[in-house]
């Protein structure tokens, strides 16, 4: 089809439109308003007696109507259109018929450019319409066809969006929430904000975390979003834990419009994790049971053969006075080294598992473990206690004294330092363990989880630990500044 003949075929399905006729008899009106002298069978003096004028400003001003109508039923085209239609039926009057052409051409003027605003301002609305339209269907297409569940709210806290994954998982199909703000009913018992509530009303830190507590974090991301993990008993017979992340929708002026929230059943990968914390308590405890035992075999059978070998050593030397005198040096230098050797045996012993723990508790054994960094390495190590001083589990005990013997392995091996300080914290329901040196720091990895990649075993080790006491762990580090450990956990 060539250009002519698609020119006429929309200009045969403009006209067949009401809409043209209408405009087609108001601008029929118009002219017979505007032109009364050349029209015989009016009045010639109608028009302007009427309303006390002269120079046909309302016949004018009345080309608004057909020109705004045009413009916002045919667009932008037709709003061109009418105005066209309007210059010819206004020029002629002002140039050839008007008392006062210069009065004349200056409304003329006046109602092209109101009509041409008019047109422009419709067009931008009806294209910011489209736009509208088009991103609500691009943001439908994508949220129902995903996979993950997912559902959108508005301003108003209005759900618009409710996709297919999310009404599977929940039981709720789309048509009994959308257009509601029932968003809270799959999660909880009672109306609270979800995540995205609060996105779209712009909360702070602190707010969202009165709701979610330490279990949501910024989304390192999208900016303006946050994330959580939870644990939703209404979900299947046990429960079920999601991963959820709420992000917010922005306008092309940066200001909040709605959110999207999206959910991920982590509920395998909990398990998951719950058995290999069951696995690792259980080889932890039989290392220590093990550790246990080989220290007290080392106390009770190797220590004590070493003794009587003293014994008997020092007997022979006593009760063999005339020994020459190279022999009697070399018994007497084999006795100094099996009293050194009785010596590591005790401190493996010790460090294996030291019986202060067991008798006397946390708080001395940490005091002991300080006073044998600085008297082994020579450096300045001190406890500070904070709160109300209690002891706990024998098992919580056990698992933070190793945290605490750990880092002063580190600090004495690794660190360079020359002061060390352990700061522990007790609070109603939980314990702060702090650990700190000035020596030499290291480049932290990106995360936690990358720490046996990056060859710190040690750390490694403590997180394992902190895991087991279901607490957290917190490193800073900087090259030529030391390190500090935070680990709370409950008490």
């Amino acid at each position: 089809m060539g250009t002519g003949q698609r020119l006429s075929s929309s200009a045969l399905r403009v006209m067949r439109h009401y809409h043209f006729w209408l405009i087609a008899v108001m601008f029929a009106v118009i002219i017979i308003l505007h032109y009364p002298q050349q029209l015989t069978f009016l009045d010639s003096s109608a028009p302007a007696s009427f309303l006390g004028l002269s120079r046909h400003a309302v016949e004018r001003v009345l080309l608004l109507v057909p020109i705004t109508y045009a413009s916002f039923v045919f667009g932008i085209r037709g709003g061109i259109a009418s105005l066209v239609v309007a210059c010819l039926i206004m020029l002629p009057r002002a140039i050839f018929v008007s008392l006062s052409p210069a009065d004349a051409l200056f409304e003329s003027v006046g109602v092209i450019i109101v009509g041409g605003v008019a047109n422009l301002w419709f067009y931008m609305y009806r294209r910011n319409i489209t736009q509208r339209r088009y991103a609500e269907e691009m943001l439908t297409k994508i949220v129902d066809g995903a996979s993950i569940p997912s559902f959108v709210i508005n301003k108003q806290h209005i759900v618009t969006h409710w996709n297919t994954a999310i009404a599977s998982l929940s039981g709720i199909k789309k048509e009994k929430v959308i257009g509601t703000n029932g968003q809270w009913q799959p999660f909880y018992k009672e109306k609270r904000p979800v995540m995205a509530d609060l996105i779209v009303d712009g909360v702070s830190e602190d707010e969202i975390e009165a709701f979610y507590g330490d279990k949501c974090r910024k989304n390192g991301l999208i900016d303006g979003a946050y994330e959580a993990e939870d644990f939703f008993p209404a979900f299947g017979e046990a429960g079920r834990w999601f991963h959820f992340t709420a992000s917010p929708i922005e306008d092309k002026n940066g200001e909040i419009i709605g959110a999207i929230e999206t959910l991920l059943d982590v509920t395998e990968q909990k398990k998951a994790e719950e058995h290999l914390r069951y696995y690792l308590k259980e080889i932890t405890k039989a290392q220590e049971e093990e550790r246990k035992r080989i220290a007290l075999e080392l106390h009770d059978s190797t220590a004590q053969s070493l003794i009587a070998l003293l014994h008997q050593l020092e007997n022979l030397l006593s009760g063999k006075t005339k020994l020459p005198i190279k022999e009697a040096r070399s018994l007497w230098g084999l006795h100094e080294r099996i009293r050194d050797v009785l010596q590591e045996v005790r401190r493996f012993s010790r460090d294996l598992r030291p019986s202060i723990l067991d008798d006397l508790g946390l708080l001395p054994a940490v005091e002991w473990a300080t006073g044998e960094l600085k008297n082994e390495y020579g450096i300045e190590s001190s406890l500070l206690v904070v709160g109300g001083e209690r002891r706990l589990s024998q098992e919580k005990e056990l698992l933070l004294f190793r945290i605490v013997q750990e880092s002063l392995s580190n600090i004495a091996k690794h660190a360079q330092a020359s002061k060390a300080e352990v700061k522990v914290e007790f609070d109603e329901n939980k314990i702060m363990l702090t650990i700190s040196d000035d020596g030499t720091g290291f480049q932290l990895p990106e995360s936690l989880k990358a720490l046996p990649y990056s060859g710190k075993l040690g750390l490694a080790g403590i997180q394992e630990r902190v895991q087991l006491l279901g607490g957290s762990l917190r490193l800073e580090s900087e090259l030529g500044n030391g390190t500090t450990i935070f680990i709370e956990a409950p008490a």
